[in-house]
Parts: structure tokens; C-alpha cells; sequence
């Protein structure tokens, strides 16, 4: 990631702000910056709630499973003499690897077999089956039917503490309409294997395609970590990449003449200046993986993504209890909750009134032992009840 020395804490980025005339330290999205092709229907401005409550309004933009002509994978290989996607493993030998046999091989010697004896490699559809062994891989069929739509507040606030974005967050919208999201849920929590493409983006349990990663700069983060692999996007590192949802534009891990940006805060934004000579708070990508903001400094705009799947992030069809719809076709496949989380997991956390990154947390983070005892103190909970509610970790 880069870090500039004496990186400001978010404290001062209103301080900052309000030395910037109003309309410049915050400007606003413009839709005319997106791809029109991207577009389902003509972007609107509507009426909206942001999450602190205040009313203002926002660009509703509606867009499709995926952009035309957008090439997506490999996701998962069919075998050990193949070579997929991507996967940032967090676990011993941590670092972004091919999912190519070696890298399969490694993971078997961690005690996480994802093949057979034959060196056929276990994948699974998500939309369609639940995994049937201890550990897959992730390759998710796609819904040409979905849309989706998302509000991005046409004037931008800053919050009065970041929002972490944890696994699985919402960060923003690509300039061709493409979701992005924060880290994909570990092996050593859900047990499988979500594959990203080379590119760093993966088809979400409700059909629709989405990144975790800034694509239009990951081949920054191939160099950095010595990977064999390129994206099929046009790579600019000081191109802007989208805006996050709090209304703030997203660039590459470069200022607009090619220098490293400086004075980022802990979101990994700043107040520059942009290509057209303007002056706004924005983001930056970093140059290891994930290379997205970790956290937002604004405040997002209520029901802000919603999708017509059935399941996955922002299904708005209700099943029993309340849950999203099994996936297609009915009947089949794992629960529509955000990530890939497990059911049990997701559940212990309704019932625990915190979300699943929270419970995470307290347990110790993913990829660790679970501490129970420290999570219970915590939470606020007895130790046998937090027992009873979490899941045990994956087979190993």
C-alpha cells in the first residue's frame, strides 16, 4: 500500500476540507463520467436518506449482471495442470497467488485438500448446489436477467468517524457499472474458495458480476507480488477507477503525472488535484492486494444497493424467516447471505444482534483460533452460548 510519511489522521481531513472553497474539496459525482453504455435506463437524481439520518438527494443509477462486451474469468481451474483466477491467502505462505496446482498443492499441505486423487479440482455452482466437500472452489453461473441499482449522494459528507469496510463491504461502482466490494471471505472461515479472476472480480451468489479489487490498476499489484498474470482491461495507474459510495471519486495508485500521491489518510485518500486542475478529497489504490480503500470517510445514502436476484448482496425477495430466496433454481444452493458466509455463522449473528464482520472481530479475525473466551467478554455473552451459536471452523 502507499504510505506517505505523516499521513494525516482522518481528523483532519475536515480541517482540510474547509479550506477548499464549497463545491471543490467535495465535488460531487458526475454520471457523465460513467460509461452510458453501462446504463440500464437514463441515471436519475432522487430524494434520499443518508445513514446519519439527513435528507438530500443522490444519482440513482440502475445497471445489468454485467457490462456488454466485459470478458470475466477463469475462476476455478478443472484440474491441477490448469491455471484460473486469482486468491489472496491469508494463511501460512500468505500472498496473491495463480490458483494453479502449485498454489492447490501448497493449501493441501496446510491441510485444506481442494482436488481429488486424480487432481481434478472440486468447484461448485453457487447458484444452482451446496458444496458436498469440506473444500471448493467457487464459480458461480451468472443471471442475465438481474439489475441493479445503486445511490451515490450527489454531494458528498463527511462522517464523523470512518466506516470500516471489513469482508465483504460496499465501496463503490466502476466507471462501466460494475459493483465493487471489499475483501472476499477467507478460506479459513467459510471453508471454500470464491475465486476471483485475473482482473480480481467474481460472479456474486445472485448472478451478477462484481470486483474486489481496483482492476483498471491490478497488474500494479501483479509487480508488487511478482505474479504471472495480467488483466484484460486497459491498466492505467492514475486513471480514475469509479466513485465509492459516499459519493467520493476512486483513482489509480497514482497522481495524474505519475507520482506517488502524498499526505494519504487512513482510508487511503487525500485532498489533490485531479488531471483537470480541479481540487477534491479522492481516493487512491494501493499497490499490494486488496488495493481498495480499507475504510470510507463519507456517509452513504440508506438502501443504497439493491439488486432483483434472488439471493446474495441486495436480494430484495424475502423467503422464510425472512432470509433471501434459495438461489436459482429454486430449491437449490447455500443461503443468499452477503459474502458466502455460512448460514450458522450469519444466523449466530442475527441472534447476537452484530453483523458477521463484528463477530469475526471478537473471535480474533479470520484465519485464527477462535478465542471464545475473549469474544464472550466481549460481546457481552456467556461462553457456553457463544459456543452453542458459532459454527466450528472448516475441516482441515
Amino acid at each position: 500500500m502507499i504510505k506517505a510519511s505523516g499521513s494525516p489522521p482522518f481528523a483532519a481531513l475536515t480541517a482540510l476540507a474547509v479550506a477548499f472553497p464549497a463545491g471543490a474539496a467535495f465535488a460531487h459525482p458526475e454520471t457523465e463520467h460513467f460509461a452510458q453504455s453501462a446504463f440500464l435506463t437514463a441515471p436519475e437524481i432522487v430524494d434520499c436518506t443518508l445513514e446519519d439520518g439527513s435528507e438530500t438527494q443522490c444519482h440513482q443509477i440502475t445497471v445489468g449482471y454485467l457490462p456488454e462486451g466485459l470478458e470475466i474469468g477463469p475462476f476455478c481451474p478443472a484440474t491441477l495442470e490448469d491455471a484460473g483466477g486469482i486468491w489472496d491467502w491469508t494463511g501460512e505462505n500468505a500472498g496473491l497467488y495463480r490458483i494453479d496446482g502449485a498454489f492447490l498443492q501448497m493449501l493441501d499441505g496446510l491441510g485444506y485438500r481442494f482436488f481429488d486423487d486424480d487432481g481434478n479440482v472440486f468447484s461448485v455452482d453457487n447458484a444452482t448446489e451446496r458444496p458436498t466437500v469440506d473444500h471448493a472452489c467457487i464459480n458461480v453461473s451468472v443471471d442475465e436477467s438481474v439489475e441493479i441499482t445503486m445511490l451515490l449522494p450527489l454531494h458528498p459528507v463527511v462522517a464523523d468517524t470512518p466506516t470500516q469496510l471489513g469482508t465483504v463491504g460496499k465501496v463503490g461502482v466502476a466507471l462501466d457499472g460494475v459493483p465493487i466490494f471489499s475483501d472476499a471471505p477467507e478460506i479459513q472461515v467459510t471453508g471454500h474458495m470464491p475465486a476471483l479472476d485475473t482482473c480480481g472480480g467474481h460472479v456474486d451468489p445472485g448472478g451478477w458480476y462484481h470486483w474486489h479489487a481496483t482492476s483498471t490498476d491490478v497488474e500494479t499489484v501483479f509487480d508488487t507480488e511478482d505474479l504471472a498474470a495480467t488483466c484484460a482491461l486497459p491498466q492505467s495507474a492514475s486513471a480514475q477507477f469509479g466513485y465509492a459510495f459516499d459519493g467520493f471519486a476512486m483513482f489509480g495508485s497514482r497522481e495524474a503525472d505519475g507520482s506517488a500521491p502524498e499526505g494519504l489518510d487512513q482510508c487511503n485518500g487525500h485532498i489533490g488535484t485531479l488531471a483537470d486542475g480541479s481540487t477534491s478529497y479522492h481516493y487512491h489504490a494501493s499497490e499490494d492486494f486488496p488495493n481498495l480503500p480499507p475504510c470510507l470517510v463519507g456517509v452513504q445514502a440508506q438502501g443504497n444497493f439493491t439488486t432483483t436476484a434472488t439471493a446474495g448482496v441486495g436480494a430484495q425477495r424475502a423467503g422464510e424467516d425472512g432470509r433471501n430466496e434459495a438461489p436459482r433454481p429454486e430449491g437449490g444452493g447455500p443461503d443468499g447471505g452477503p459474502g458466502g458466509m455460512p448460514p450458522e455463522f450469519t444466523e449466530a449473528a442475527e441472534t447476537l444482534g452484530i453483523t458477521p464482520q463484528v463477530l469475526i472481530e471478537a473471535l480474533g479475525g479470520a484465519g485464527r483460533e477462535p478465542d471464545f473466551a475473549a469474544a464472550a467478554a466481549t460481546l457481552g455473552v456467556s461462553e457456553d452460548r457463544l459456543r452453542s451459536l458459532v459454527p466450528p471452523p472448516p475441516n482441515r
